[in-house]
């Protein structure tokens, strides 16, 4: 199994035709992604890598009713009409790529999803990757090797960079899902670690999260909920970022003493996770856990390219 997307996701892409439309269809086809269609106002019955483009997302699904799945990579002043369009017109995932969303825009985009019950990942995410069966994002697959590890991250850089790692020591992924780095998002820590949680597939969770909000917190708070048995390690980004100055992330950003690497860091630790102080301590937890565990997680398989 895996979370959120697998073999059999039929997806399309909103924004097909722009420039970084055309490089990640390329991208997610040669992935082995069933991206089966796209969609692009004024551009209907073109093709873009072979893919058919439509005019709006309920053409598309008249054609490919299979479709509940769907990447937005559009300008940031187009995301929140693309977005209802696609929830309204049956999308049950949506993926946003764009960042620098207005956030009354994301705040209406999140709160039609939940009335539909459709889920929303982002804005500002890298997407979600099942590696060897499909990737609903802009991850370069190559560097995910398939295993048995869960992602749950704000930063793009820093999934990769962990995968990367993880794979290159045999530790391959089961799902990695970037939640986004935007202040208003549609899932968050605790949403995916709850699908985690009940995937047999997955049987250690790496949570990568930063300064501001209260994503990680909240995520403590789920897995003291769930007592969750899974091991779980995380890394806290922005250590040593001032007070009141955004870094990087629209979300990361400190504010009257909330969302600090140290209120996070207390309340993980209080759940039972492991905080590492690097991106490389996390590889190094992965690997100690596999040994002192007698090789429980010596079923992953990475992938040989």
């Amino acid at each position: 199994m895996s979370i959120l997307i697998d073999q059999d996701t039929a997806m399309l892409m909103v924004g097909i035709t722009g420039k970084q439309g055309r490089i990640h269809c390329k991208r997610t086809l040669e992935s082995g992604s069933k991206l089966l269609a796209g969609v692009a106002p004024g551009k209907g019955g073109k093709k873009v890598e072979g893919v058919p483009v439509f005019e709006t997302v309920a053409e598309a699904r008249e054609v490919f009713p299979e479709i509940e799945s769907a990447m937005v990579i559009v300008p940031k002043e187009f995301v929140r009409d693309a977005a209802l369009q696609a929830l309204n017109d049956g999308i049950k995932l949506l993926v946003i790529i764009t960042e620098f969303v207005p956030v009354m825009d994301a705040l209406q985009i999140v709160h039609e999803a939940k009335k539909l019950g459709a889920k929303v990942v982002g804005p500002n995410t890298i997407g979600v990757i099942s590696p060897g069966k499909s990737k609903l994002g802009i991850m370069p697959d190559y560097i995910y090797g398939k295993g048995h590890i869960g992602i749950i991250s704000r930063s793009g850089t820093l999934t990769h960079e962990t995968a990367s790692n993880l794979t290159f020591k045999g530790f391959g992924l089961s799902t990695c899902v970037g939640i986004g780095g935007d202040s208003i998002i549609g899932m968050n820590h605790a949403d995916v670690i709850e699908m985690f949680a009940r995937d047999d597939d997955t049987d250690a969770l790496v949570l990568i999260g930063e300064i501001g909000g209260t994503s990680e917190e909240m995520a403590a708070a789920k897995i003291k909920e769930l007592k969750l048995k899974k091991p779980v390690c995380a890394y806290i980004a922005g250590r040593y970022a001032p007070e009141n100055k955004r870094m990087g992330h629209a979300g990361a950003i400190v504010s009257g003493g909330m969302g600090t690497v140290k209120s996070k860091i207390a309340a993980l630790e209080d759940a039972g996770v492991v905080v590492c102080p690097t991106l490389g301590k996390i590889v190094e937890f992965i690997d100690e856990y596999n040994t002192r565990t007698s090789g429980r997680l010596k079923s992953l398989e990475p992938r040989v390219d």
